[in-house]
Protein backbone atom coordinates (compact mmCIF):
# COMPACT_ATOMS: atom_id res chain seq x y z
CA UNK A 1 0.00 0.00 0.00
CA UNK A 2 1.20 3.48 -0.84
CA UNK A 3 1.32 6.27 1.71
CA UNK A 4 0.95 9.98 0.98
CA UNK A 5 1.93 12.74 3.39
CA UNK A 6 -0.84 15.05 2.34
CA UNK A 7 -2.13 18.55 2.90
CA UNK A 8 -5.69 18.79 1.55
CA UNK A 9 -5.33 22.57 1.17
CA UNK A 10 -2.42 22.16 -1.26
CA UNK A 11 -3.35 21.84 -4.94
CA UNK A 12 -0.21 19.82 -5.79
CA UNK A 13 -0.98 17.43 -2.96
CA UNK A 14 -4.58 17.02 -4.14
CA UNK A 15 -3.44 16.44 -7.72
CA UNK A 16 -0.94 13.80 -6.61
CA UNK A 17 -3.55 12.02 -4.49
CA UNK A 18 -5.98 12.05 -7.44
CA UNK A 19 -3.34 10.47 -9.69
CA UNK A 20 -2.84 7.67 -7.18
CA UNK A 21 -6.58 7.08 -6.88
CA UNK A 22 -7.04 7.16 -10.67
CA UNK A 23 -4.41 4.42 -10.90
CA UNK A 24 -6.61 2.35 -8.54
CA UNK A 25 -3.86 2.07 -5.96
CA UNK A 26 -4.57 1.61 -2.29
CA UNK A 27 -3.26 4.58 -0.40
CA UNK A 28 -2.93 5.55 3.24
CA UNK A 29 -3.47 9.28 3.61
CA UNK A 30 -1.48 10.97 6.36
CA UNK A 31 -2.53 14.57 6.94
CA UNK A 32 0.87 15.50 8.27
CA UNK A 33 -0.27 18.82 9.77
CA UNK A 34 -2.66 16.87 12.02
CA UNK A 35 -0.36 13.86 12.49
CA UNK A 36 3.24 15.01 11.97
CA UNK A 37 5.83 12.38 11.14
CA UNK A 38 8.25 11.43 13.89
CA UNK A 39 12.00 11.91 13.65
CA UNK A 40 12.31 8.20 12.86
CA UNK A 41 9.71 8.44 10.08
CA UNK A 42 11.47 11.47 8.57
CA UNK A 43 14.80 9.64 8.59
CA UNK A 44 13.14 6.70 6.85
CA UNK A 45 11.56 9.02 4.27
CA UNK A 46 14.90 10.72 3.61
CA UNK A 47 16.56 7.35 3.13
CA UNK A 48 13.85 6.28 0.66
CA UNK A 49 13.99 9.61 -1.18
CA UNK A 50 17.78 9.45 -1.30
CA UNK A 51 17.85 13.23 -0.90
CA UNK A 52 19.40 15.58 1.65
CA UNK A 53 17.08 17.02 4.28
CA UNK A 54 17.03 20.50 2.74
CA UNK A 55 14.88 19.11 -0.12
CA UNK A 56 12.11 18.59 2.45
CA UNK A 57 12.13 22.19 3.70
CA UNK A 58 9.61 24.71 2.38
CA UNK A 59 11.71 27.85 2.38
CA UNK A 60 8.73 30.07 1.56
CA UNK A 61 6.99 29.35 4.86
CA UNK A 62 6.90 32.18 7.38
CA UNK A 63 8.28 29.99 10.19
CA UNK A 64 11.31 29.18 8.02
CA UNK A 65 11.89 32.84 7.21
CA UNK A 66 11.60 34.01 10.82
CA UNK A 67 13.37 31.19 12.67
CA UNK A 68 15.66 29.28 10.29
CA UNK A 69 16.65 31.30 7.23
CA UNK A 70 20.40 31.79 7.03
CA UNK A 71 21.12 29.24 9.77
CA UNK A 72 23.31 26.23 9.16
CA UNK A 73 21.72 23.29 10.92
CA UNK A 74 22.79 19.67 10.98
CA UNK A 75 20.52 17.01 9.50
CA UNK A 76 19.43 16.07 13.03
CA UNK A 77 18.58 19.70 13.82
CA UNK A 78 16.59 20.09 10.59
CA UNK A 79 14.67 16.89 11.28
CA UNK A 80 13.84 18.12 14.80
CA UNK A 81 12.70 21.45 13.30
CA UNK A 82 10.43 19.64 10.82
CA UNK A 83 8.89 17.58 13.62
CA UNK A 84 8.31 20.77 15.63
CA UNK A 85 7.04 22.75 12.61
CA UNK A 86 5.47 20.29 10.14
CA UNK A 87 4.21 23.21 8.05
CA UNK A 88 7.80 23.51 6.76
CA UNK A 89 7.64 19.97 5.34
CA UNK A 90 7.59 19.83 1.55
CA UNK A 91 4.50 18.18 0.19
CA UNK A 92 3.28 15.83 -0.92
CA UNK A 93 5.59 12.94 -0.17
CA UNK A 94 4.55 9.57 -1.52
CA UNK A 95 6.04 6.35 -0.16
CA UNK A 96 5.71 2.97 -1.81
CA UNK A 97 7.67 0.17 -0.16
CA UNK A 98 11.34 1.11 -0.10
CA UNK A 99 10.89 4.05 -2.48
CA UNK A 100 9.61 7.58 -1.95
CA UNK A 101 9.13 10.61 -4.14
CA UNK A 102 8.25 14.27 -3.78
CA UNK A 103 5.03 15.02 -5.64
CA UNK A 104 6.30 18.31 -7.03
CA UNK A 105 5.37 18.24 -9.79
CA UNK A 106 2.53 15.75 -9.26
CA UNK A 107 3.66 13.80 -12.35
CA UNK A 108 6.65 12.57 -10.32
CA UNK A 109 4.30 10.04 -8.69
CA UNK A 110 4.10 8.16 -12.01
CA UNK A 111 7.54 6.73 -11.18
CA UNK A 112 5.95 4.83 -8.28
CA UNK A 113 2.73 3.72 -9.95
Amino acid sequence: MMKIYHNPRCSKSRQTLNMIKEANREVEIVEYLKTPPTEEELRDILHKLNLPVDYLIRKGEEIYKTEYKGKELTEDEWIAALVKHPKMLERPIVVNGDQAILGRPPENVQKLL
